[in-house]
Protein backbone atom coordinates (compact mmCIF):
# COMPACT_ATOMS: atom_id res chain seq x y z
CA UNK A 1 0.00 0.00 0.00
CA UNK A 2 3.11 2.33 0.86
CA UNK A 3 4.19 2.00 -2.76
CA UNK A 4 0.74 2.70 -4.34
CA UNK A 5 -0.95 5.70 -2.69
CA UNK A 6 0.40 8.41 -4.84
CA UNK A 7 1.56 11.09 -2.26
CA UNK A 8 1.51 14.69 -1.67
CA UNK A 9 2.63 17.07 0.62
CA UNK A 10 -0.97 17.13 2.58
CA UNK A 11 -0.92 13.92 2.52
CA UNK A 12 2.14 13.98 4.43
CA UNK A 13 1.28 16.45 6.91
CA UNK A 14 -2.25 14.84 7.82
CA UNK A 15 0.38 11.97 8.31
CA UNK A 16 2.71 13.87 10.21
CA UNK A 17 0.08 15.69 12.60
CA UNK A 18 -1.79 12.45 13.33
CA UNK A 19 1.52 10.95 14.83
CA UNK A 20 1.33 12.81 17.99
CA UNK A 21 -2.14 11.50 18.17
CA UNK A 22 -5.90 11.75 16.65
CA UNK A 23 -7.41 14.98 14.95
CA UNK A 24 -10.32 16.22 13.00
CA UNK A 25 -10.02 17.50 9.72
CA UNK A 26 -10.39 21.08 11.26
CA UNK A 27 -7.92 21.02 13.89
CA UNK A 28 -5.62 19.47 11.52
CA UNK A 29 -5.85 22.26 8.63
CA UNK A 30 -5.97 24.69 12.04
CA UNK A 31 -2.45 23.65 13.10
CA UNK A 32 -0.72 23.51 9.41
CA UNK A 33 -1.81 27.43 9.59
CA UNK A 34 -0.90 27.82 12.96
CA UNK A 35 2.38 26.24 12.58
CA UNK A 36 3.55 28.26 9.23
CA UNK A 37 3.32 24.74 7.57
CA UNK A 38 0.60 26.38 4.57
CA UNK A 39 3.74 27.91 3.16
CA UNK A 40 4.96 24.39 2.15
CA UNK A 41 1.65 22.61 2.25
CA UNK A 42 -1.59 24.09 0.06
CA UNK A 43 -4.68 23.73 3.08
CA UNK A 44 -6.53 26.98 1.91
CA UNK A 45 -9.95 24.71 0.36
CA UNK A 46 -10.90 22.21 3.25
CA UNK A 47 -12.70 20.26 0.59
CA UNK A 48 -9.07 19.40 -0.73
CA UNK A 49 -8.32 18.69 3.09
CA UNK A 50 -11.46 15.90 3.37
CA UNK A 51 -10.20 14.48 -0.12
CA UNK A 52 -7.37 13.80 1.03
CA UNK A 53 -8.34 12.46 4.12
CA UNK A 54 -10.77 10.21 2.50
CA UNK A 55 -8.13 9.15 0.03
CA UNK A 56 -6.11 8.41 3.04
CA UNK A 57 -8.76 6.67 4.76
CA UNK A 58 -9.71 4.70 1.64
CA UNK A 59 -5.86 3.08 1.51
CA UNK A 60 -5.43 2.32 5.43
CA UNK A 61 -2.89 4.88 5.95
CA UNK A 62 -5.62 6.55 8.84
CA UNK A 63 -8.53 4.89 10.52
CA UNK A 64 -11.55 6.95 12.62
CA UNK A 65 -10.89 7.01 15.55
CA UNK A 66 -14.08 8.46 17.33
CA UNK A 67 -16.73 11.20 16.94
CA UNK A 68 -17.09 14.10 18.95
CA UNK A 69 -20.32 15.61 19.70
CA UNK A 70 -20.48 18.87 20.95
CA UNK A 71 -23.55 21.54 20.83
CA UNK A 72 -21.49 24.33 20.30
CA UNK A 73 -20.65 23.10 16.89
CA UNK A 74 -21.14 20.41 14.44
CA UNK A 75 -20.83 16.29 14.90
CA UNK A 76 -16.81 16.05 14.73
CA UNK A 77 -15.38 13.05 13.38
CA UNK A 78 -11.37 12.40 14.59
CA UNK A 79 -8.68 10.39 12.64
CA UNK A 80 -6.14 8.04 13.85
CA UNK A 81 -2.78 6.66 12.50
CA UNK A 82 -2.79 3.37 10.86
CA UNK A 83 0.27 1.48 11.34
CA UNK A 84 0.30 1.27 7.84
CA UNK A 85 0.36 5.20 7.56
CA UNK A 86 2.73 5.07 9.80
CA UNK A 87 5.22 3.13 7.61
CA UNK A 88 4.24 4.97 4.07
CA UNK A 89 5.06 8.57 5.84
CA UNK A 90 8.32 7.06 6.84
CA UNK A 91 9.20 6.19 3.01
CA UNK A 92 7.57 9.10 1.73
CA UNK A 93 10.36 10.66 4.17
CA UNK A 94 13.27 8.92 2.95
CA UNK A 95 12.16 9.23 -0.70
CA UNK A 96 11.78 12.86 -0.59
CA UNK A 97 14.88 13.54 1.29
CA UNK A 98 17.14 11.49 -0.41
CA UNK A 99 16.43 12.04 -4.21
CA UNK A 100 15.66 15.44 -5.64
CA UNK A 101 12.65 15.28 -8.45
CA UNK A 102 11.84 16.91 -11.27
CA UNK A 103 8.44 18.00 -10.92
CA UNK A 104 8.37 20.21 -13.77
CA UNK A 105 7.70 24.10 -12.42
CA UNK A 106 6.26 26.46 -14.76
CA UNK A 107 9.01 29.08 -14.22
CA UNK A 108 11.99 26.29 -16.10
CA UNK A 109 9.27 25.81 -18.64
CA UNK A 110 8.51 29.57 -19.90
CA UNK A 111 12.20 29.70 -19.85
CA UNK A 112 12.55 27.40 -22.37
CA UNK A 113 10.22 29.23 -24.60
CA UNK A 114 11.92 32.60 -23.88
CA UNK A 115 12.13 33.24 -27.88
CA UNK A 116 8.70 33.88 -27.86
CA UNK A 117 8.72 37.15 -26.51
CA UNK A 118 11.48 40.07 -27.31
CA UNK A 119 14.50 40.79 -25.04
CA UNK A 120 13.29 43.60 -24.36
CA UNK A 121 9.48 42.04 -23.27
CA UNK A 122 11.58 39.40 -21.24
CA UNK A 123 12.97 42.05 -19.06
CA UNK A 124 10.30 44.13 -18.16
CA UNK A 125 8.50 41.01 -17.17
CA UNK A 126 11.91 39.96 -15.12
CA UNK A 127 11.69 42.95 -13.57
CA UNK A 128 8.28 42.31 -11.97
CA UNK A 129 9.40 39.01 -10.96
CA UNK A 130 12.39 40.55 -9.29
CA UNK A 131 10.29 42.63 -7.39
CA UNK A 132 7.79 40.14 -6.17
CA UNK A 133 10.91 37.99 -5.23
CA UNK A 134 12.84 40.50 -3.08
CA UNK A 135 8.93 41.05 -1.38
CA UNK A 136 8.68 37.89 -0.91
CA UNK A 137 12.77 37.58 0.77
CA UNK A 138 11.73 40.55 3.03
CA UNK A 139 8.53 38.10 4.36
CA UNK A 140 10.54 35.20 5.27
CA UNK A 141 13.00 37.15 7.03
CA UNK A 142 10.00 38.89 9.04
CA UNK A 143 8.70 35.46 9.62
CA UNK A 144 11.59 33.94 10.64
CA UNK A 145 12.62 37.02 12.76
CA UNK A 146 9.00 36.57 14.54
CA UNK A 147 9.01 33.08 14.87
CA UNK A 148 12.41 33.58 16.68
CA UNK A 149 11.67 36.10 18.66
CA UNK A 150 8.15 34.74 20.00
CA UNK A 151 9.99 31.08 20.59
CA UNK A 152 12.56 32.53 22.56
CA UNK A 153 9.64 34.19 24.86
CA UNK A 154 8.18 30.91 25.13
CA UNK A 155 11.37 28.91 25.76
CA UNK A 156 14.15 27.44 23.63
CA UNK A 157 12.72 27.11 19.55
CA UNK A 158 14.52 24.38 18.08
CA UNK A 159 15.68 24.74 14.42
CA UNK A 160 13.73 21.81 13.22
CA UNK A 161 10.79 23.78 13.57
CA UNK A 162 11.86 26.37 11.14
CA UNK A 163 13.66 24.41 8.78
CA UNK A 164 10.86 25.18 5.60
CA UNK A 165 11.26 28.33 6.23
CA UNK A 166 14.94 28.35 6.18
CA UNK A 167 14.87 26.44 3.19
CA UNK A 168 12.19 28.78 1.47
CA UNK A 169 14.62 31.72 2.15
CA UNK A 170 17.73 30.32 0.76
CA UNK A 171 15.35 29.40 -2.67
CA UNK A 172 14.12 32.74 -2.96
CA UNK A 173 17.83 34.59 -2.60
CA UNK A 174 19.60 32.06 -5.00
CA UNK A 175 16.88 33.03 -7.47
CA UNK A 176 16.62 36.38 -6.38
CA UNK A 177 20.18 36.35 -7.26
CA UNK A 178 20.21 34.47 -10.42
CA UNK A 179 17.38 36.96 -11.92
CA UNK A 180 19.71 40.11 -11.44
CA UNK A 181 22.34 38.57 -13.13
CA UNK A 182 20.14 37.17 -16.29
CA UNK A 183 18.85 41.08 -15.95
CA UNK A 184 22.38 42.45 -16.23
CA UNK A 185 23.50 39.95 -19.21
CA UNK A 186 20.20 41.77 -20.83
CA UNK A 187 20.86 45.16 -20.40
CA UNK A 188 23.92 45.04 -21.01
CA UNK A 189 23.16 43.10 -24.32
CA UNK A 190 25.69 39.86 -23.26
CA UNK A 191 22.46 38.13 -23.39
CA UNK A 192 20.24 38.21 -26.53
CA UNK A 193 18.47 36.69 -29.21
CA UNK A 194 16.93 36.92 -32.45
CA UNK A 195 13.93 35.46 -33.51
CA UNK A 196 14.37 35.58 -37.15
CA UNK A 197 17.79 33.42 -36.60
CA UNK A 198 15.70 31.09 -34.56
CA UNK A 199 13.31 30.39 -36.92
CA UNK A 200 15.49 29.67 -39.47
CA UNK A 201 17.59 27.33 -36.82
CA UNK A 202 13.92 25.59 -36.35
CA UNK A 203 13.17 25.38 -40.11
CA UNK A 204 16.45 23.73 -40.78
CA UNK A 205 15.89 20.90 -38.32
CA UNK A 206 12.05 20.45 -39.35
CA UNK A 207 13.61 19.59 -42.50
CA UNK A 208 15.94 16.86 -41.18
CA UNK A 209 13.39 15.14 -39.35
Amino acid sequence: MTSTFRRSPLALAVLGLLESGPLHPYGIQRLIKQWGKDQVVNVGQRAGLYRTIARLEDAGLIAVGSTERDERYPERTTYRLTDAGRAAARQWMAEILSTPRNEYPEFPAALSFLPVLTPRATQDLLHQRRDHLARRLTELDTELDTELTSGAEAGALPRVALIESEYLRAVTQAELAWVDGILAALDDGSFTWNREELDRIVAAAREST
